[in-house]
């Protein structure tokens, strides 16, 4: 007789499925009506739900192929419960949670402030406040050969929207668009969800992770609408020279397509090499910036972003480009309007002092990284990284056993020394991983060093000398 539970319910598992045990021995339904049409009941028609459909879309089948977050949950799982040793995290960049890295005291006096005056509880207007958009302007202008006003500002929640606008408005039917390998893939996502056609130029490790340029031409085609161009990069950490950019404004202009520069590190360079911010070519070809307070100012939480037009000869104007990013504005979210509210104080008050010491820590942080790796046979970092918070790191699988591939690599590592990584393959580099050196240097060490055991731990057996 099968057992029920005191709510009439036959015994399941606590997210209401089977446990297996009892499946075979109960054939009633729990509410008590038998499989059978001896009660008398009429069998109802089996319905044909239309929205099934979506079970074949891009989000149900490759979604989580496309997100850092999805592939860090994963392998996040692989982590032993109360496990003896801490946690860490280098797979994202987000170190707002270590107090060094604490945002500038000026941001959020700013924040607070504005939120006390009980005037900003409101909607703003879909493409930001004027006073925002007008200090962002001028923030950027001061980079820019021209000077750049409130309407070349749009202010969106965060780079992660920015990019969510970008996008749909390139996607015309046919279209494609040129995105670098290895690269971020929200960039991948939201072409694949707008049937964005993708084209992959390479970054060259052997190069400093230049684009290779050479290719582009071979790559685009009439359909071709843009490329986009990561600087200071994520995930490699590269900072590009002004010579670089100038022949990418000079590819972009012969193939008639816009550069969308994605320039959310922009302040965060940790070499000599300038930050050169591709605005300063807009002349030469159309560019679409994105930018935010999120890592700047370490703040990702805030979800204040913009997208900058660098158009001075009006091109994205007149082909309507900007009033398209305006017309989605006008549908989409927006910023909290009292972070946009702070945004002018924010950026007339932070001191540069901030941003040395948040420079001094990522630098301090990547040194320790570049160095600990070199040390670490079973791993090759090809380029020491000179900005942003990542660099991305080879596995020489031909050192390690029973180790299949990057993901396999950092579910194992996970499991074994609870330090999570990010698999290259999901950026678009099978076989490397991305480690953010974005953390207090006392605790990279320790996750370099949990590296370096668990790579001793998996390598190959040498037999008779070989």
């Amino acid at each position: 007789m099968a057992t029920h539970q005191s709510n009439g319910h036959s015994a399941t598992a606590e997210n209401g499925h089977s446990n297996g045990k009892t499946c075979g021995h109960n054939k009633e339904k729990s509410n008590g009506h038998s499989n059978s049409k001896s009660n008398g009941h009429v069998a109802e028609p089996e319905v044909d739900w239309k929205f099934a459909r979506a079970k074949d879309g891009v989000l149900a089948t490759t979604g989580s192929k496309l997100s850092i977050r999805a592939i860090r949950f994963k392998i996040s799982a692989s982590v032993q419960e109360n496990g003896p040793r801490p946690v860490l995290p280098l797979a994202h960049g987000d170190p707002s949670v270590f107090p060094a890295f604490r945002t500038a005291v000026e941001a959020e006096d700013a924040v607070a402030a504005t939120l006390r005056t009980g005037e900003l509880n409101c909607y703003p207007p879909g493409v930001g406040l004027p006073a925002a958009r007008s200090a962002v302007a001028e923030h950027l202008s001061k980079d820019l050969p021209y000077e750049l006003s409130a309407d070349d500002i749009f202010l969106t929640a965060g780079g992660t929207q920015a990019i969510e606008v970008i996008i749909p408005v390139l996607a015309q039917p046919g279209a494609n668009i040129l995105l670098p390998r290895p690269g971020y893939p929200n960039y991948e996502a939201r072409a694949a969800f707008n049937k964005l056609e993708v084209r992959h130029f390479d970054l060259i490790p052997e190069k400093g992770w230049e684009i290779d340029i050479n290719s582009l031409e071979s790559l685009a085609d009439k359909n071709t609408t843009a490329m986009v161009i990561i600087n200071p990069n994520n995930p490699c950490g590269s900072v590009y020279s002004y010579e670089h950019l100038a022949k990418v404004a000079e590819v972009a202009r012969k193939l008639g397509i816009l550069v969308i520069a994605d320039e959310v590190y922009g302040k965060l360079v940790l070499g000599s090499a300038p930050f050169i911010p591709m605005g300063v070519f807009g002349h030469i070809a159309p560019v679409l910036s994105i930018g935010s307070l999120s890592k700047s100012w370490i703040v990702p939480g805030w979800r204040l972003g913009w997208v900058a037009v660098y158009d001075p000869k009006k091109i994205l104007q007149e082909t309507k480009i900007a009033a398209s990013i305006t017309n989605y504005l006008n549908v989409s979210t927006d910023p909290a309007t009292f972070i946009q509210g702070a945004l002018p104080k924010i950026l007339e008050n932070t001191t540069e002092d901030f941003f040395k010491r948040i420079i001094g820590l990522l630098k301090e942080s990547s040194e320790i990284c570049y160095r600990d790796i070199q040390e670490n046979q079973y791993i090759s970092c090809p380029h020491k990284p000179e900005g942003s918070m990542f660099v991305m790191v080879k596995l020489n699988l031909h050192l390690l056993e029973d180790i299949h591939d990057d993901i396999d690599f950092c579910c194992k590592l996970a499991k074994e020394e609870s330090v999570i990584l990010c698999p290259g393959s999901v950026l678009g580099m099978e076989n490397w991983i991305r480690i953010t050196f974005a953390i207090v240097p006392s605790s990279l060490q320790d996750g370099l060093e949990r590296i370096k055991s668990f790579c001793q731990r998996h390598k190959k057996k040498v037999i008779n000398g070989y």
